[in-house]
């Protein structure tokens, strides 16, 4: 039987620091500041700028899309588990150009998440190669748009040429609970590549 939440945070409460960093990455779009947004606890630091015309052909938008802001800088959030564990959640901008920031941003960090859109499979590449190149445990999250095409688990993991040991969730970016599941589940694959299972 699997560990549950409870468990996942008593075990992280004894072994490591009070204070975890993690990291949320993505394409351009994708929904990072309504995932910290969602779960923040505090009201999130959002550096979102309103997009102009001269952001057309360099910020590529759905057909659809009603967006009409940016992320510039960051965007940074709060959530406290119980046993006093705090994640501080780093949104990183989506756009090409800002991809540097991401490695700055990983500096620290126990964690990361992949926010993916199924609409745009190639959007997730370059952060997941970022996060699999400095060594950062991530789990790939895929974001639930209405218009986006569904596939299974081994679907998406040959998609996005993932490691088996790489977790796999399906949510929603605007929902407390399906972001704090995601955030659980990045939690207990950090826990399990750290720390021993105890054996009987």
């Amino acid at each position: 039987m699997g560990s549950s939440s409870s468990d996942v945070i008593a075990r992280v409460a004894s072994t490591t620091a009070t204070s975890v960093k993690l990291v949320i990455g993505g394409r351009f779009g994708v929904g990072k500041t309504t995932f910290i947004g969602a779960v923040s606890e505090i009201t999130p630091l959002s550096t979102d700028a309103v997009m102009t015309d001269y952001s057309r052909g360099v910020d590529d938008l759905d057909a659809d899309s009603v967006k009409t802001t940016t992320t510039v800088a960051l965007d940074f959030g709060r959530l406290t588990l119980p046993s006093d564990i705090v994640l501080y959640l780093f949104g990183a901008p989506g756009q090409p150009r800002f991809l540097p920031l991401v490695d700055d941003l990983m500096i620290g960090a126990l964690g990361g998440v992949v926010l993916a859109d199924t609409r745009h499979i190639e959007g997730a590449f370059d952060v997941i190669t970022r996060f699999e190149n400095a060594g950062l445990p991530f789990v790939v999250a895929v974001n639930a748009f209405a218009t986006a095409p569904v596939y299974d688990d081994s679907e998406l993991r040959d998609a996005f040429a993932l490691a088996p040991q790489t977790p796999i969730v399906s949510c929603d970016a605007r929902d407390r609970a399906s972001v704090k599941t995601v955030l659980t589940t990045l939690v207990r694959d950090i826990i399990a590549r750290t720390i021993p299972e105890p054996t009987t």
